[in-house]
């Protein structure tokens, strides 16, 4: 068997996108580096609005980039052709947030699942297409009898499966997971993040995941990257992120994680000062307003995005400082 490790298979370099407003231009997503390995999950974290949902709607190409290139396996998509594009939808897919808002109310489970089959062409019988979509339910662990069923009559657990068996169903290699659990209850996010795992496994897939969530992101991913106003502003292997932080942003989110060891006293970071405004946003560190740690440095010169040890890169003009542990929230 062929050995994905270290094949990357998406890479952003210097991706931007701006969205016109009245008072100028919104800096949604502002030159994010990044890269994701075949077979490996991305998780992406940060606050809301800080620009997550649109760095995964501009990597696959539902939002036009303002700048910059999206590279799968080493091709551009940002210069595909609207027919080339539709060819590449069949490698990379999206899984939404809300299960009921993305499906259509009118169609059955079957045919919801069947959509993409008729639309690529894949399959050239419905009795093929028939099979596929059972195959699919079968793979995600819907019963046969939800064939004709419709989403109204499902809870969100069972709406997001029928989500998953659509994005599944013309073999992609890439799904952005846009939030997939934080509309479910507790015990249903617990399933299908296993189920989203399980499937990886099987399918050799990659993942985009998106989520507000740090310890969501930690049971799925296999790098993270933390994303403030915009900007990716660390990115490291997950146990990089939770055991040696080198952005006081991060440091600050993972505080916020309930803990439940009830012996275990954790002071948690309350973050102060105005968020800068992603509007036509300043030179300077935009988490700088809100950080303790702030000098003139920050205030008026970008933070490169630089690799401060071997694949766990920070952009911080005092990481040096927070590595050694000079540098620390009161009570940390």
């Amino acid at each position: 068997m062929e050995n994905k490790e270290n094949q990357v298979l998406i890479e952003t370099k210097r991706l931007k996108k701006y969205f016109p407003v009245p008072a100028g231009f919104l800096h949604a997503v502002d030159d994010v580096n990044l890269t994701i390995n075949k077979g490996e999950t991305l998780g992406i974290v940060g606050e809301s609005g800080c620009g997550k949902s649109t760095l995964g709607r501009v990597i696959l190409r539902l939002h036009e980039a303002t700048s910059g290139d999206v590279l799968y396996d080493g091709m551009d998509i940002n210069n595909f052709s609207a027919e080339e594009m539709r060819f590449m939808r069949q490698n990379m897919q999206i899984i939404f947030q809300d299960p009921y808002a993305s499906l259509n109310p009118r169609m059955t489970i079957g045919q919801i699942i069947e959509e993409p089959l008729k639309l690529h062409k894949i399959y050239k019988t419905a009795e093929e297409r028939r099979a596929r979509v059972e195959e699919l339910m079968d793979l995600v662990g819907l019963p046969m009898r939800s064939y004709n069923q419709y989403p109204h009559e499902f809870d969100g657990g069972r709406r997001q499966r029928v989500v998953i068996a659509r994005a599944l169903s013309i073999n992609p290699q890439f799904i952005v997971c846009d939030e997939p659990v934080s509309a479910l209850d507790v015990s249903v996010q617990a399933q299908i993040l296993n189920l989203l795992m399980d499937l990886q496994k099987k399918m050799g897939l990659t993942y985009m995941f998106i989520s507000h969530d740090l310890s969501v992101v930690k049971h799925i991913s296999t790098n993270i990257g933390v994303m403030y106003l915009g900007q990716l502003i660390e990115k490291a292997p997950k146990k990089n992120i939770f055991e040696k932080p080198l952005h006081p942003y991060t440091i600050a989110l993972l505080s916020a994680i309930p803990s439940t060891n009830v012996l275990q006293k954790s002071k948690k970071v309350i973050l102060k000062g105005e968020i800068t405004s992603p509007i036509n946003p300043k030179v300077g560190c935009r988490f700088a307003t809100r950080c303790p740690f702030a000098t003139e440095k920050c205030m008026n010169e970008n933070p490169q995005f630089v690799e401060a040890v071997p694949n766990h890169f920070v952009a911080c003009h005092r990481w040096e400082e927070v590595a050694n542990g000079t540098l620390k929230y009161e009570g940390q």
